[in-house]
């Protein structure tokens, strides 16, 4: 008897609870089924790097995971997964659990690019991800070899116009965001440069300053001690706004090409679904780590420019922004990677 009537009471409770979960909407399901903000991180969180150890981005992933470390009281473990242009981390972030405690931090190629560039790819950045925060862009600078007769946009795309074909670009692979900026700029400014792809940014640069191609779209770091000693020409800032490092050269937007923006941005995102209130405990925690001394100094040094809203809301639209963005560049640019 007794049995019998733990049993009514255990279906009892059961049927409560199903008829309480029930009767919630999807946001307090969600928060009914998931631990609470509170209890989160319980152990080490991984930040998934998808390039090799040793890049500006590895540097800036380690310097991030030291003083998040401070921030969310729990080891944070970098992981470089680097391959397919990005592609083989980002897919293992998109299929890791969706619990906060695997997160990456992203730059245009698998956040932005690479869902238009490749024919197959295996996850869909807008889809995949739950954006965190946007950290900043470091600024890309129109380089130009001093035998080019133009010191401004105006006069290069005049003389461009005037001369089809005779000027080119090189880039540090096809499909690479070097070679995507050249891309923007023909559809925006109405020129035809010609594409010349290298395999790096080294090799481009080196045959820039040796006049063997025109000019280049690339990082400001890159180019910044040959315009400084006269080897090469700054155009403009291939950016939404002037570097720091270069604060007297104006960007091609200032210069009349309204709009033109070909930077390399970084955020962090975690896989889809992961609850909201621990993407919020993530955001909180990151946006106190990029005030760290030591990782500002390092970004400061790095030429990025700190984004101005660092809520999620504001990097999802963003997100969704650059990808549409580069769908249409690389659909005129017609590369494709198999």
């Amino acid at each position: 008897m007794q049995r019998r009537s733990i049993s009514r009471l255990a279906l009892s409770a059961a049927a409560g609870a199903l008829l309480l979960t029930a009767g919630m909407g999807p946001a307090m399901r969600a928060a009914h089924a998931q631990p609470a903000a509170a209890d989160f991180p319980q152990r080490p969180v991984t930040l998934v790097v998808p390039y090799a150890t040793g890049g500006p981005t590895d540097a800036m992933a380690r310097a991030i995971a030291a003083a998040l470390r401070v921030q969310l009281g729990q080891p944070v473990i970098v992981e470089n997964r680097a391959g397919a242009s990005a592609n083989l981390g980002a897919e293992h972030v998109a299929r890791a659990a969706p619990d906060g405690y695997t997160i990456m931090l992203g730059t245009p190629a698998p956040l932005a690019v690479n869902v238009s560039l490749f024919r197959k790819i295996n996850y869909h950045p807008l889809r995949d991800f739950a954006p965190i925060i946007h950290i900043g862009s470091i600024p890309n600078v129109l380089a130009v070899h001093p035998k080019v007769p133009a010191g401004n946009m105006k006069e290069l795309i005049a003389y461009a116009k005037a001369n089809p074909g005779k000027l080119n670009f090189a880039s540090s692979g096809n499909g690479a965001s070097s070679h995507l900026a050249g891309v923007l700029f023909n559809r925006m400014a109405g020129t035809d440069l010609l594409h010349v792809p290298y395999k790096g940014t080294g090799p481009a640069i080196i045959d820039l300053l040796g006049g063997q191609v025109d000019m280049t779209f690339t990082d400001v770091l890159s180019a910044l001690q040959h315009i400084r000693a006269g080897k090469l020409k700054a155009i403009g800032m291939a950016s939404a706004a002037r570097s720091s490092v270069l604060p007297d050269v104006p960007t091609l937007a200032e210069q009349g090409l309204a709009g033109y923006d070909s930077s390399v941005f970084f955020g962090v995102v975690a896989p889809a679904r992961t609850p909201e209130p621990v993407l919020l405990k993530l955001n909180q925690a990151l946006r106190g780590a990029l005030d760290d001394a030591v990782v500002s100094k390092l970004l400061l040094d790095q030429g990025l420019q700190r984004a101005r809203d660092t809520s999620p809301r504001a990097f999802g639209e963003f997100m969704k922004e650059e990808v549409d963005k580069w769908a249409e560049v690389v659909k005129s640019s017609g590369a494709q990677v198999d």
